[in-house]
């Protein structure tokens, strides 16, 4: 578990692949439950650790986690992710690259419970929700393609979903497209950047996750 900034009302991690942020049916040790030991042994608490999940990642991306420490925060990092004060920064690696090197992807998405997946349509279904994001490719490789995306809203897997209905797969995206799986299982997907005011102290807070540890990634990301 990486630490990647602290302070008294807020903790962010830089969750890897693999973890997931709060529990589930699958019974494993959720980063929450792994976040909140680190502040009791830090800090030396007694008793309940207080600790506010604002948002989650899938369980195959890495990349940045935002936690509330205190109750004041975790109440209004909620009501910021709501009104879309919480700017979240994304780098995906794609084979095909989008016909244009940049643009605004707008969709309607269903969810489909039972396969825990998302389906897009050009045109808004009954339960579908709207779901905007921009891209930008930043940096290729011979056979890759490393895009930038930033979401302007924020549904049930949108970046996997939006980049698959364009032809665009995440590598190792099984569920959307890709043709291969990752050796590690993971998807090559990140969650890069997150920027925002401070709920407390107004400071401006901007934080980058570090790269997974892959020769891949290591390589694209060079040039940017």
């Amino acid at each position: 578990m990486k630490i990647v900034y602290e302070d008294n009302h807020i903790i962010i991690v830089s969750k890897q692949s693999g973890e997931i942020v709060q529990g589930d049916k699958t019974g494993d040790v959720p980063l929450s439950e792994m976040v909140k030991q680190y502040v009791k042994e830090k800090y030396r608490k007694p008793g309940a650790v207080f600790l506010g999940v604002t948002h989650r990642l899938d369980r195959p991306v890495f990349g940045l986690v935002v936690f509330a420490r205190t109750s004041k925060a975790l109440e209004r990092l909620n009501r910021m992710f709501a009104n879309g004060e919480i700017h979240k920064t994304y780098w995906a690696i794609t084979q095909n690259r989008p016909e244009a090197d940049e643009g605004t992807l707008e969709h309607w998405l269903t969810r489909n419970e039972k396969q825990n997946k998302s389906y897009a349509s050009d045109r808004e279904k009954p339960n579908s929700k709207r779901a905007v994001l921009k891209y930008k490719v930043i940096s290729e490789s011979e056979r890759y393609n490393l895009l930038e995306i930033n979401l302007l809203t924020g549904r049930h897997h949108q970046i996997r979903c939006q980049l698959s209905a364009i032809g665009c797969p995440i590598k190792g995206d099984l569920k959307y497209g890709a043709k291969r799986s990752n050796p590690d299982g993971s998807i090559s997907l990140l969650a890069r950047r997150v920027e925002f005011v401070h709920p407390v102290s107004k400071e401006l807070i901007s934080v980058e996750a570090p790269l997974p540890d892959d020769p891949l990634w290591q390589a694209i990301a060079a040039s940017v």
